[in-house]
């Protein structure tokens, strides 16, 4: 089976920043990978090349073997297929959680607002906060803000999941339950590409490290040799300091 994304010399700037430098990545269906390196190493700009929030000056990108669209309803119907979670949670405000989760499936894939509804209710259970359905985000916690917009990404039955630093913005009490709900994503064989600094999470949920400085890929392994016995200097020095304290 060909790969679900496949990134190929992919090379992305803004201005004089070289963001991303001949990017080379392959993510198997029903694979974790998780990004992680300093800030400004291309993590984020990677992700959000994925589903085409940032273009690429040159390389090429596959989702499922075929090449990611450049406008038009092809790419619309390609962002139907990847969930993605931000940092800061871009819920509608003015809308309800649950009216939050059912938008994407009503508007997008056209199914009934019932048929909708009774999967907006099982997935805000499955997240953990089916009991705050009927309040507006302003009423939510940093972390039931981040689990609903988990649940809204999830309701469209996406082939991929994308997190941005999905933890960044959240008080340190918070992080465990948003990261839960990714570790049980995870557990069930959802395909996810994470960027994160949460060092545990990337032990326990990856199949694969992906360590990115400068905007290069330096280093891919399993998370028991990355964080074991990393190859390379810049790795070996990234993770002395964060695991230092």
């Amino acid at each position: 089976m060909a790969p679900l994304v496949e990134l190929r010399k992919v090379c992305k700037r803004f201005g004089t920043l070289e963001a991303l430098v001949d990017v080379d990545l392959e993510v198997d269906h029903g694979e974790v990978v998780v990004v992680v390196g300093p800030s400004g190493s291309g993590k984020s700009t990677l992700c959000r090349t994925i589903n085409r929030l940032e273009t690429i000056d040159r390389g090429t990108i596959l989702i499922d073997g075929q090449p990611l669209p450049e406008e038009g309803r092809p790419l619309a119907r390609l962002r139907a297929d990847i969930g993605m979670v931000f940092q800061s949670f871009n819920l509608f405000p003015h809308k309800t959680v649950i009216d939050n989760v059912m938008l994407g499936p009503v508007k997008v894939r056209g199914i009934s607002k019932a048929q909708a509804r009774e999967r907006a209710t099982t997935l805000l259970e499955r997240v953990g906060i089916a009991d705050k359905a009927g309040r507006y985000p302003a009423e939510l916690s940093g972390g039931q803000q981040q689990r609903a917009a988990i649940a809204r990404a999830l309701a469209m039955e996406p082939k991929l999941m994308l997190f941005d630093e999905p933890t960044s913005a959240l008080d340190p009490e918070m992080i465990k339950e948003v990261l839960d709900v990714m570790l049980e994503l995870a557990a069930e064989g959802t395909t996810m590409i994470v960027v994160s600094h949460e060092m545990g999470f990337a032990r326990r949920a990856a199949r694969r490290v992906v360590f990115m400085d400068q905007g290069r890929i330096l280093e891919t392994a399993p998370p028991d040799r990355f964080f074991d016995a990393p190859e390379s200097a810049r790795a070996r020095e990234f993770l002395s300091k964060i695991l230092a304290h």
